[in-house]
Protein backbone atom coordinates (compact mmCIF):
# COMPACT_ATOMS: atom_id res chain seq x y z
CA UNK A 1 0.00 0.00 0.00
CA UNK A 2 1.94 2.45 -1.20
CA UNK A 3 1.54 5.96 -3.05
CA UNK A 4 4.78 8.07 -4.77
CA UNK A 5 5.36 10.66 -6.65
CA UNK A 6 8.88 11.68 -8.76
CA UNK A 7 10.74 15.16 -8.56
CA UNK A 8 14.11 16.51 -8.28
CA UNK A 9 16.07 18.20 -5.92
CA UNK A 10 16.20 21.74 -5.77
CA UNK A 11 18.53 22.05 -2.50
CA UNK A 12 18.27 23.25 1.12
CA UNK A 13 16.52 26.26 3.07
CA UNK A 14 14.55 27.28 5.97
CA UNK A 15 11.44 28.37 7.05
CA UNK A 16 9.56 29.38 10.16
CA UNK A 17 6.28 28.00 12.19
CA UNK A 18 3.48 29.60 13.67
CA UNK A 19 5.83 29.34 16.72
CA UNK A 20 8.99 31.34 15.40
CA UNK A 21 10.62 27.88 15.53
CA UNK A 22 13.48 27.29 12.23
CA UNK A 23 12.93 24.33 10.63
CA UNK A 24 15.40 23.07 7.99
CA UNK A 25 13.55 21.90 4.64
CA UNK A 26 14.94 20.34 1.40
CA UNK A 27 12.50 21.69 -1.59
CA UNK A 28 11.60 19.45 -4.25
CA UNK A 29 10.45 20.12 -7.36
CA UNK A 30 7.47 17.56 -8.74
CA UNK A 31 6.44 17.91 -11.93
CA UNK A 32 2.97 15.97 -12.69
CA UNK A 33 3.18 12.40 -13.12
CA UNK A 34 1.90 10.94 -16.03
CA UNK A 35 0.96 7.45 -15.78
CA UNK A 36 2.48 5.24 -18.25
CA UNK A 37 1.41 1.74 -17.54
CA UNK A 38 -0.73 -0.42 -15.07
CA UNK A 39 1.08 -3.82 -13.94
CA UNK A 40 -1.25 -6.14 -13.17
CA UNK A 41 -1.25 -9.66 -10.85
CA UNK A 42 -2.59 -11.19 -13.95
CA UNK A 43 -0.34 -9.95 -16.48
CA UNK A 44 2.99 -9.21 -14.33
CA UNK A 45 2.30 -11.03 -11.04
CA UNK A 46 2.18 -8.05 -8.91
CA UNK A 47 -0.07 -4.79 -8.88
CA UNK A 48 2.10 -1.32 -9.71
CA UNK A 49 2.07 1.97 -11.59
CA UNK A 50 4.90 2.94 -14.00
CA UNK A 51 5.32 6.88 -13.50
CA UNK A 52 6.79 8.75 -16.65
CA UNK A 53 9.04 12.56 -15.25
CA UNK A 54 9.89 15.66 -17.08
CA UNK A 55 9.80 15.42 -20.44
CA UNK A 56 12.43 14.65 -23.19
CA UNK A 57 12.64 15.81 -27.10
CA UNK A 58 11.18 13.28 -29.15
CA UNK A 59 14.51 12.33 -31.12
CA UNK A 60 16.06 11.28 -28.21
CA UNK A 61 13.45 8.44 -28.03
CA UNK A 62 13.73 5.17 -29.78
CA UNK A 63 10.46 3.48 -31.53
CA UNK A 64 9.92 1.15 -29.19
CA UNK A 65 9.75 3.62 -26.59
CA UNK A 66 7.68 6.27 -28.83
CA UNK A 67 5.31 3.40 -29.00
CA UNK A 68 4.71 3.03 -25.39
CA UNK A 69 4.01 6.57 -24.45
CA UNK A 70 1.61 7.29 -27.42
CA UNK A 71 -0.83 4.66 -25.28
CA UNK A 72 -1.17 7.18 -22.63
CA UNK A 73 -1.06 9.73 -25.38
CA UNK A 74 2.13 11.10 -23.39
CA UNK A 75 4.96 12.85 -24.68
CA UNK A 76 8.32 11.19 -24.19
CA UNK A 77 9.78 11.06 -20.67
CA UNK A 78 13.20 10.80 -19.14
CA UNK A 79 12.77 9.50 -16.39
CA UNK A 80 10.32 6.37 -15.55
CA UNK A 81 9.96 4.15 -11.99
CA UNK A 82 7.35 2.12 -10.64
CA UNK A 83 5.19 2.50 -7.34
CA UNK A 84 4.19 -0.56 -6.02
CA UNK A 85 0.59 -0.90 -4.36
CA UNK A 86 -2.69 -2.77 -4.57
CA UNK A 87 -4.78 0.55 -3.91
CA UNK A 88 -3.13 1.51 -6.89
CA UNK A 89 -4.98 -0.24 -9.51
CA UNK A 90 -8.18 2.50 -9.58
CA UNK A 91 -5.77 4.97 -11.48
CA UNK A 92 -5.85 4.89 -15.11
CA UNK A 93 -3.22 5.06 -17.74
CA UNK A 94 -2.96 8.79 -18.78
CA UNK A 95 -4.39 10.83 -15.20
CA UNK A 96 -1.40 12.79 -13.78
CA UNK A 97 -0.45 12.60 -10.10
CA UNK A 98 0.65 15.91 -8.76
CA UNK A 99 2.04 16.76 -5.43
CA UNK A 100 -1.16 17.47 -3.75
CA UNK A 101 -0.95 13.63 -3.24
CA UNK A 102 0.47 14.17 -0.23
CA UNK A 103 -0.31 16.71 2.74
CA UNK A 104 1.13 18.98 5.36
CA UNK A 105 2.29 16.65 8.51
CA UNK A 106 2.47 13.12 6.63
CA UNK A 107 5.35 11.13 6.87
CA UNK A 108 7.52 10.03 4.11
CA UNK A 109 10.55 8.32 2.76
CA UNK A 110 12.55 9.39 0.11
CA UNK A 111 14.74 7.56 -2.05
CA UNK A 112 17.43 8.83 -4.15
CA UNK A 113 21.36 8.77 -5.61
CA UNK A 114 23.93 9.62 -3.33
CA UNK A 115 26.60 11.96 -3.94
CA UNK A 116 29.60 10.59 -5.62
CA UNK A 117 33.04 10.57 -3.84
CA UNK A 118 35.15 9.23 -6.33
CA UNK A 119 38.12 6.94 -5.17
CA UNK A 120 38.83 6.87 -1.24
CA UNK A 121 40.72 5.44 1.09
CA UNK A 122 39.69 3.52 4.16
CA UNK A 123 39.72 5.88 6.62
CA UNK A 124 37.02 8.36 4.57
CA UNK A 125 35.49 5.12 2.99
CA UNK A 126 34.94 2.90 6.60
CA UNK A 127 35.46 5.38 9.03
CA UNK A 128 39.27 3.40 10.43
CA UNK A 129 40.95 4.93 12.27
CA UNK A 130 45.17 6.22 10.84
CA UNK A 131 48.20 4.79 12.63
CA UNK A 132 51.13 6.27 14.36
CA UNK A 133 52.54 9.32 12.66
CA UNK A 134 55.53 9.70 14.35
CA UNK A 135 59.11 7.08 15.29
CA UNK A 136 59.21 6.14 11.75
CA UNK A 137 56.24 3.77 11.54
CA UNK A 138 55.50 4.61 8.54
CA UNK A 139 52.20 3.57 8.25
CA UNK A 140 49.84 6.36 8.23
CA UNK A 141 46.20 5.65 6.70
CA UNK A 142 47.29 2.38 5.06
CA UNK A 143 44.36 -0.41 5.27
CA UNK A 144 45.00 -3.09 8.10
CA UNK A 145 46.06 -6.41 8.11
CA UNK A 146 44.24 -8.34 5.28
CA UNK A 147 44.18 -11.44 7.30
CA UNK A 148 45.14 -15.26 7.23
CA UNK A 149 47.16 -16.60 4.14
CA UNK A 150 45.38 -20.26 4.24
CA UNK A 151 42.91 -18.66 1.51
CA UNK A 152 45.56 -17.08 -0.22
CA UNK A 153 43.13 -14.42 -1.59
CA UNK A 154 41.35 -11.38 0.57
CA UNK A 155 38.49 -12.64 1.78
CA UNK A 156 35.22 -11.17 0.30
CA UNK A 157 33.85 -7.79 2.59
CA UNK A 158 37.48 -6.52 3.47
CA UNK A 159 36.98 -3.24 3.80
CA UNK A 160 39.62 -1.98 1.63
CA UNK A 161 40.06 1.97 -0.65
CA UNK A 162 37.34 2.17 -3.28
CA UNK A 163 34.77 3.77 -5.27
CA UNK A 164 32.67 5.73 -2.75
CA UNK A 165 29.11 6.96 -3.24
CA UNK A 166 26.64 6.93 -5.88
CA UNK A 167 24.17 4.47 -3.81
CA UNK A 168 20.24 4.27 -3.76
CA UNK A 169 19.98 5.55 0.03
CA UNK A 170 16.10 5.67 1.63
CA UNK A 171 15.59 8.62 4.90
CA UNK A 172 12.98 7.41 6.49
CA UNK A 173 10.24 9.02 8.25
CA UNK A 174 11.01 12.42 6.67
CA UNK A 175 7.70 15.09 7.63
CA UNK A 176 6.04 17.14 4.38
CA UNK A 177 6.32 20.38 5.82
CA UNK A 178 4.37 22.55 2.89
CA UNK A 179 2.91 21.06 -0.04
CA UNK A 180 2.90 23.93 -2.74
CA UNK A 181 0.35 23.04 -5.59
CA UNK A 182 0.99 26.34 -7.45
CA UNK A 183 4.72 25.65 -8.18
CA UNK A 184 4.75 22.10 -8.06
CA UNK A 185 6.60 22.01 -4.49
CA UNK A 186 7.29 19.79 -1.87
CA UNK A 187 9.01 21.43 0.87
CA UNK A 188 10.43 17.99 3.27
CA UNK A 189 12.00 18.46 6.99
CA UNK A 190 15.40 17.66 6.97
CA UNK A 191 17.90 16.52 4.11
CA UNK A 192 17.63 14.16 1.51
CA UNK A 193 20.09 11.95 -0.34
CA UNK A 194 21.80 13.08 -3.85
CA UNK A 195 22.95 16.66 -5.14
CA UNK A 196 21.00 19.23 -6.59
CA UNK A 197 19.09 18.40 -9.30
CA UNK A 198 18.92 14.57 -8.59
CA UNK A 199 16.01 12.55 -9.38
CA UNK A 200 14.49 11.33 -6.44
CA UNK A 201 11.50 9.17 -5.13
CA UNK A 202 8.79 10.38 -2.49
CA UNK A 203 6.63 7.55 -1.03
CA UNK A 204 4.58 7.46 1.80
CA UNK A 205 6.39 6.06 4.71
CA UNK A 206 5.87 2.49 5.30
CA UNK A 207 6.80 2.94 9.01
CA UNK A 208 3.68 5.32 9.48
CA UNK A 209 1.51 3.96 12.22
CA UNK A 210 -2.49 4.46 10.25
CA UNK A 211 -2.57 4.18 6.36
CA UNK A 212 -5.77 6.05 5.06
CA UNK A 213 -7.36 4.81 1.86
CA UNK A 214 -6.24 6.47 -1.69
CA UNK A 215 -8.96 8.86 -3.16
CA UNK A 216 -7.39 8.50 -7.28
CA UNK A 217 -9.95 11.30 -7.69
CA UNK A 218 -8.85 14.28 -5.26
CA UNK A 219 -5.34 14.71 -6.07
CA UNK A 220 -5.45 13.18 -9.85
CA UNK A 221 -6.12 14.77 -13.35
CA UNK A 222 -6.75 13.59 -16.71
CA UNK A 223 -4.90 15.63 -19.51
CA UNK A 224 -8.12 16.96 -20.88
CA UNK A 225 -9.11 18.45 -17.52
CA UNK A 226 -5.60 20.20 -17.66
CA UNK A 227 -6.20 21.53 -20.87
CA UNK A 228 -9.86 22.30 -20.13
CA UNK A 229 -8.36 24.67 -17.28
CA UNK A 230 -5.63 26.03 -18.96
CA UNK A 231 -8.41 27.76 -21.94
CA UNK A 232 -10.17 28.41 -19.21
CA UNK A 233 -6.99 30.48 -17.86
CA UNK A 234 -6.72 32.22 -20.96
CA UNK A 235 -10.14 33.40 -21.54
Amino acid sequence: MAKGILGTKVGMTQIFDAEGLMIPVTVVSCEPNVVLQKKTVENDGYESLQLGFKDKREKLANKAELGHFAKSNSSPKRYLKEIAGKELSNFEVGQEIRVNIFEEGEIVDVTGTSKGKGFQGNIKRHNQGRGPMAHGSRYHRRPGSMGPVDPNHVRKGKKLPGHMGVNTVTIQNLEVVKVDVDRNLLLIKGSIPGPRKGLVVVKRGVKTASIEPLDPNSFIETQEEVANQAEEAQE
